[in-house]
């Protein structure tokens, strides 16, 4: 409109989105600065509520979309603590409007953390997830899959990758471009060395199932050390040991903090007292699996392809360097975290 600014037209569109497709009168809406495939925003309504709301970009997943505000759903009512996401005046979780696709949800009271896991927030997280996992165990199998290059990918691949990521840093005139080198060639050195050995130690089958798949602290709303909110599921079939040893092995604790191994204990015992049908030898792999996850991952090596703003992009740089110091104190931790595993019960820790 004539005299508006792109803020004010944005926020006027998603004003209209709320009346017309769910009876909702916005007071208030607030641009939120982050997410790839969506547009957030945080609103206050005429009757005091507060929403956050995502208008999904054009290369969105639409169908995919719905599919983990579903499973979003599903564990809501499962009694987990996951934000209510709202119907449209066709019942529908995902709304079409104004040539986008659309979400409203509740806001969850806390806020994400963006330090280190303390020991009662990893336990937090622990029975959550565990509790997740029991209750998508008897959810349908996702059409999305989760991957598993650290599992079943050649090292060869993961090797050749280090070579076609610096020549995107020169072209890039990346920042620090001597720094990656030396990353990438002890990367190259890793995943030659210990790829091999770690798989080793795995069991020969995991179990499979529908999951979270994104669920790492960016996507848990805290307050007080407790977990208060799970959102942005991904929905997507993979290795519940692989969720749990991602987010046990949280590359921003284990970098930066003198407990993250106690982190991890505290994580994972949580979890199996609440998820003790998960065999007890998966559990115990989960830091290998860790490790494995990060050797294959080079998200964040370089950043300029993601168009991100500069807050998102040094966040992003610094994940790449925290996962670095991770992969070193796990390699040289593995025998002790071992010998904490083998103290879980055998039987689960619930009665």
């Amino acid at each position: 409109m004539r005299g508006m600014s792109d803020a004010d037209w944005n926020a006027s569109v998603a004003a209209d989105v709320l009346e017309e497709r769910y009876g909702l009168v916005a007071l208030v809406v607030e641009p939120v600065p982050m997410g790839t495939d969506t547009i957030n925003r945080r609103v206050l309504t005429e009757d005091g509520l507060r929403l956050f709301v995502k208008e999904y970009r054009s290369s969105a997943d639409v169908e995919a979309a719905r599919t983990a505000w579903d499973m979003s759903e599903y564990c809501r009512a499962a009694g987990l603590p996951i934000p209510r996401v709202w119907d449209d005046k066709d019942g529908n979780l995902v709304t079409i409007a104004e040539g986008s696709a659309w979400a409203v949800v509740d806001e969850a009271p806390g806020r994400v953390t963006t330090s280190a896991m303390t020991v009662p927030l990893a336990e937090s997280i622990g029975a959550v997830m565990g509790r997740m996992h029991r209750v998508l165990a008897a959810y349908p199998l996702p059409k999305h899959v989760q991957q598993s290059r650290w599992r079943t990918g050649r090292v060869e691949d993961a090797v050749a990758k280090c070579d076609t990521v610096m020549a995107t840093a020169l072209r890039q005139e990346h920042e620090g471009h001597e720094q990656l080198r030396a990353d990438l060639d002890q990367r190259r050195k890793d995943l030659k060395n210990h790829v091999p050995r770690l798989r080793k130690h795995l069991p020969g089958t995991l179990v499979e199932q529908a999951l979270h798949a994104d669920l790492s602290r960016t996507n848990l709303i805290v307050l007080a050390d407790v977990v208060t909110g799970v959102i942005d599921f991904r929905g997507a079939t993979g290795m519940p040991a692989w969720e749990l040893g991602r987010a046990a092995f949280d590359p921003r604790t284990v970098a930066t903090s003198p407990e993250w191994d106690a982190c991890a204990l505290a994580m994972v015992g949580a979890y199996h007292a609440e998820n003790p049908s998960l065999p007890l030898e998966e559990i115990r792999a989960c830091a290998r699996i860790a490790l494995l996850y990060m050797l294959f991952s080079f998200y964040g090596a370089t950043t300029a392809e993601y168009g991100l703003p500069p807050e998102a992009e040094a966040d992003l740089k610094r994940h790449w360097n925290e996962r670095q110091t991770a992969i070193r104190r796990l390699l040289n931790s593995l025998s002790d975290l071992d010998d904490g595993f083998a103290s879980l019960p055998t039987g689960g820790g619930r009665s």
